[in-house]
This record gives structure tokens, sequence and C-alpha cells, in this order.
């Protein structure tokens, strides 16, 4: 059929319209707060001011380019160069912004420690927080986690780099070179037309390089799992791993070795590969797949870790489970959210926790019954568990997110098409449909239980205010409480004020008992953090008295206006 009069024939050569939008896309992304980067270097540092007026160029020059070149070998060009922009970007705001916060001094302080041949784990180090604004995790039993509780891959990849100075520097330099190495890495694993993807996600939106920034060592585990996602199902096909499977293999047990957030999505990976390998080559065969995978990441996980299971086996195993069991108050944008903000708190906290649990577990036998629909998704499931937890933050999905952009690039629903399910018999039929219906029901119905239980607790303490002690017009010094325990046993509560979404440090107990008998009343005197405690100036902020108590593990909560304090004063 011949092209119509006055029109030309599209050349095959040509770019698609999508990959146009797509690099455009990167392009733009690369605005995002670059202003502010910006006028903080010409205040500062003008040298880095006149490189990134040198990427405002390139970002205007990338979009001209992305919209007129003709031939998709020559968008794939201006690919390259929006990515090599990002990555200037990116080490100018960390040359600007390298402090770190509290993930960063403590990866940082546990490399000097382990260079200097000094226990890591199980180390308290609170001298890191005092007065150098990085952020605190308070404990439910009044304390604050001053520990490092993460494998130690981190601090041995950061031990190079002690030389860039104090404070979180090094750690968020090898976050930040980690991120760069996984953005430039999924640039090149992906698709050509898709490539723009990973730079705009990986460090055009900005929130994973303020991550870096922030040190966390979930961006090296992050980069560390993306070889091993890229085309996962097709790990081990033919029954061999070849030299391609066994590194990724070796990357998913580095990755574990780095941080925690790889162990919940490894299940689902060796799911999935069982699923498709089974359906492809029988049980047998898929077995040793897995088996093969398995003890290759088991043993680079050995490998990194052996050291400290040596020197100091007691204390590192506590401290690689830390996160899990360190008792950490409520804090995220989950579930949670109900007894922080919307009502008075709970009495059933620890629900949350199994409610996050049952949910994993759920999600995963979910996952290997309907692994032909839900095998595309096994790189997001993990992580809705977590909205469940006592500890929902969002960073668990944001940091994975280039997780999810390599499985929908390069996994597609048709490889599952023949994957394995398990199918009783009591499960085929007929009436199969209702049977699967109830079987998805039982495996959730725990889970929502749970959840339902945390979040219809009753806070068991009742807090009065009597007395308010001021050291100027907008700080407090002392409150005393009449403090009522309406519930069932005795609780050892620990009082905080809050002024915004987070928690603050907890006020000392000057007078009063610290544990309260079941339905009794006490009288307490707290006395504010370091001596004095700033409230806001603006009427409408909300302040909470707050009261956590460990075991069992409760929050009573009580809104506080600053005029019932002036009149309590």
């Amino acid at each position: 059929m011949s092209a119509a009069p006055g029109s030309r024939a599209e050349d095959p050569r040509s770019p698609a319209q999508w990959h146009r939008v797509l690099t455009l896309l990167a392009d733009v992304s690369l605005f995002i707060g670059t202003r502010a980067v910006w006028t903080q270097a010409a205040t500062h540092r003008v040298a880095l001011a006149g490189i990134i007026s040198v990427c405002y160029a390139s970002i205007l020059v990338s979009g001209v380019l992305a919209l007129t070149v003709r031939r998709a070998r020559s968008l794939a060009r201006v690919d390259l160069v929006v990515l090599l922009t990002a990555i200037t970007l990116t080490l100018c705001t960390w040359a600007l912004n390298h402090a770190g916060g509290d993930e960063a001094v403590l990866t940082t302080q546990a490399t000097r420690e382990l260079v200097a041949g000094h226990p890591v784990y199980g180390q308290p180090w609170p001298w890191l927080f005092h007065g150098k604004g990085v952020a605190l995790t308070p404990t439910a039993d009044g304390g604050y986690d001053f520990t490092y509780g993460y494998p130690p891959l981190v601090p041995l990849l950061t031990a190079p780099l002690l030389w860039l100075g104090h404070g979180g520097a090094p750690a968020t330099a090898a976050a930040t070179l980690a991120l760069i190495t996984g953005a430039a890495l999924l640039w090149r694993l992906l698709p050509v037309p898709w490539r723009s993807a990973a730079t705009m996600l990986c460090l055009g939106f900005g929130f994973l390089s303020t991550y870096a920034r922030q040190g966390y060592p979930a961006i090296p585990a992050m980069v560390l799992l993306i070889p091993v996602v890229v085309g996962w199902p097709r790990i081990g096909s033919g029954g061999r791993l070849g030299t391609s499977g066994i590194a990724r293999a070796a990357c998913l047990g580095a990755a574990c070795a780095a941080q925690q957030l790889p162990w919940f999505v490894t299940p689902f990976l060796l799911a999935g590969i069982y699923a498709v390998r089974r359906g492809e080559l029988g049980g047998h065969a898929a077995r040793l797949v897995v088996l093969r995978i398995l003890g290759i990441a088991a043993t680079t996980w050995l490998l990194i870790n052996t050291y400290f299971i040596v020197h100091e086996p007691g204390p590192w195993l506590g401290g690689i489970a830390l996160p899990l069991t360190q008792g950490a108050v409520l804090h995220g944008q989950g579930l949670v959210d109900i007894s922080l903000y919307f009502t008075h708190g709970s009495d059933r906290l620890d629900w949350y926790g199994h409610a996050s649990v049952l949910l994993a577990a759920a999600l995963l036998a979910l996952f290997v019954l309907f692994v032909r629909r839900l095998g595309p998704a096994a790189t997001v499931l993990p992580w809705c568990a977590f909205y469940l937890a006592t500890r929902s933050q969002d960073g668990y999905y944001l940091m994975m997110t280039p997780l999810w952009l390599a499985a929908a690039v390069t996994v597609s629903q048709s490889e599952f098409a023949h994957a394995w399910q398990p199918r009783p018999r009591w499960l085929t039929g007929p009436r199969r449909r209702p049977a699967l219906v109830g079987v998805v029901v039982l495996l959730v119905l725990p889970a929502l239980v749970s959840a339902t239980l945390a979040v219809s607790g009753r806070p068991p303490l009742r807090t009065d205010i009597t007395a308010a002690r001021w050291t100027t017009a907008h700080s407090l010094s002392a409150l005393t409480l009449r403090v009522t325990n309406t519930g069932s046993s005795p609780l050892t509560p620990h009082y905080m004020l809050t002024t915004g979404q987070g928690m603050s440090r907890y006020w000392s107990l000057e007078r009063g008992p610290a544990t309260i008998p079941a339905h009794t009343t006490a009288t307490v005197e707290l006395r504010a953090p370091s001596g004095r405690f700033p409230l806001p100036v603006k009427k409408s902020a909300h302040i909470r008295l707050r009261a956590f108590t460990a075991s069992p593990q409760t929050l009573s909560t009580r809104d506080v206006s600053p005029a019932e304090l002036g009149r309590k004063g």
C-alpha cells in the first residue's frame, strides 16, 4: 500500500515516539532540586555553581536533541548524555551535602572500629548523636538505639573512603557511588529505548540520591540486587547457571550481607525461579537449580560475614537481627498512623508486628499458588507487608523502586505461562474457583485480624497535666502529670512531647513511681531533655504527650494545646 500523497514513509531507523518522550522526561527530571543546589553552590562553592550551570546547558540541548534527532542510534547517544549529566549533578549535590544522618554516622563509626580492629556490633556510640542534629531512634523501653544494626558489607565498602573526613561523609560517599554505579548498570542492562527510565528513577527524581546522601546501607543492597532482578525468571534456564547465573547468585548473597531488606525479596525470587524451572525441566532439575543458587548466595554471604562470626559471634548475630528485635517506637506512613495520629494510642501495638509477619507469609504463599499471574510482581509484593509493620517508613518501598523498573521492563507475563503452580485435588475440578477464593481469604485473614486488633486497641494510660514549669515564654522545663493505669497489668511508661510527625527525646522521671500498678493513679514529675523543650509558636501546631511502654508494647497519647499548658503554668 503506497503512502498517502504529500506524506513521507517513516524511516525504520527512526526512534519510536515513546522513546523520545521517555528521554525527554528523564531530561526534565534533572531540573528537580537543581535550582536549590545551584543557589547553595553560588553562595559557598562557586566552581560547583559553574559546573551546575553547564549541566543546565546540557539539559536544554538534550531536550532539543531528544525531539529532533532522526535515528534511534542518535537518540541512544542523547540518553547517554542525560545519564552523564545526572551523574554530574548527583556528585555536585553530594559535594555540598555529605554530612549524612544517623545511618551515615553509625556506618562510618562501624567502619572506623573495624579498621582499628575493635568490635563493631553491640557497641553503643551515644556521642555520635550529641548536639549534632542527628536523628535518634527511640525504643519503647525509654532508650535509644546507638549501635550498628546492619550486616557488615557496607562498612567493608566504606573503609577505603575514610580519608574523606569525620562525620558521615565516608558512608554517604560510599552510598552515592553505589547509587551512581547502580544507575549506570541498570541503564546498561535495560533495552536501549528504556534506558532513560533508569536515569530518571535512580538519579532524576532525587529521592534515591537523598537516601544515598543520608548514608542508607539499603542503597548498596539495592544496587547489588539489580543484576539479579533483570530477567530473573531466565536464571538457570536449561538447568545450567553459567557464568552469568553464578555471578547473579553471588550478587544475591552480597546484597543480603549489605542490609536486611533483600532478605524479604529473596524467598519470592527463589520461589519464582523454582516454579519456572519446574515447569520447564521438572521437579528434580528445578530443585538442583535453586539449590545451586542458594549455595552460591549462602557461600558469598558467609565469606563476607566470616570475620565477624569468628571474632564476635553473639554481638554479630544480635546486630544483624537488631531491626527486627530492637523494639523501636512506631514510625512510618502505614497503618500505624491510625494509632499515632487518628486515635489516642493502643494497648495492642505488638499486633502490628504480628500482622506484618502474617501478611508476608500470606503473600509468599499466594505468590506460589498464583505464580503465573503474580510472577512479574515478585519485586513489589514483599514490601506490601511493611505497610502493616510498626516501622512502616516509605523508604522501604522507595529505595527498592529500581528493582520494580528492572522487573517491569525485562520480565514478561508470558515467561510464567508454563510455571508450576501447586494444585491439590481439592483446588481442582468444577468448584475450583470458590475453593481458590476460600484459600486466598484464609491466607490473608490472620493478617487482617491482627491488624484490626492493633488498630482497635485502647490507650491503657490516662494522663492529665497538673503543672507546667516554663524557662521562657516558648519553652518548658518540667511537667507534673497525674497518670492513671486503666489496664489490667502494671506498666512502666516513658514520656515524651512531640510537635510534629516524628518522635522526640524522652523526658526524664524526676519524682514519682516508674511503674504504675493496674487500676491505680500516680503523680509523676518529668524534666525536659537538656533542661528545656521549645514549643512551636503557632497556636495551630499539634502538641502531643505520648507515653510508651515496652512490655506489653503500648502507646497512650494526649493532645495538648499551648494555651492549656499556659493555664497550667
